[in-house]
């Protein structure tokens, strides 16, 4: 009886959990990843910067959390890759108004003469 009422409790815990009902509704990940072009001028970079940066506000609220850094891994495995940039989004559907959003546009129009490289990566994350 005991061992019953505790798998209960957990099965009641775990309907009860708050927990997105479907992974549309997680927060999505947007990882971004720049290489430069090897003449891109230190002022273009940190234009580029500054409009990445700039998208949260720009964007109507689609962007709940933005951060960025540099690349400082010890490890040989960047490719050149030396930006990145961690983006979130509430769900799914935000990063779909996101990506043809016309201050988003715009700003890949701005990387056109300096950027090398790009990688991007979405995820929900697990734990």
């Amino acid at each position: 009886m005991k061992t019953l009422l505790a798998l209960l409790t957990l099965v009641t815990a775990m309907i009860l959990a708050p927990t997105p009902s479907r992974a549309e509704d997680a927060p999505y990940r947007h990882i971004v990843l720049f290489k430069f072009k090897d003449d891109a001028a230190k002022a273009d970079v940190e234009k580029v910067e500054k409009a990445f940066s700039a998208l949260k506000e720009k964007t109507g609220g689609l962007i709940v959390d933005f951060e960025w850094g540099l690349n400082v891994s010890p490890e040989t495995h960047d490719q050149g890759f030396t930006h990145c940039y961690l983006v979130t989004f509430k769900s799914a559907d935000d990063l779909r108004k996101y990506l043809p959003h016309p201050e988003h546009k715009a700003f890949g129009a701005l990387l056109g003469p300096v950027l090398d490289k790009v990688l991007v990566v979405d995820f929900v994350g697990k734990k």
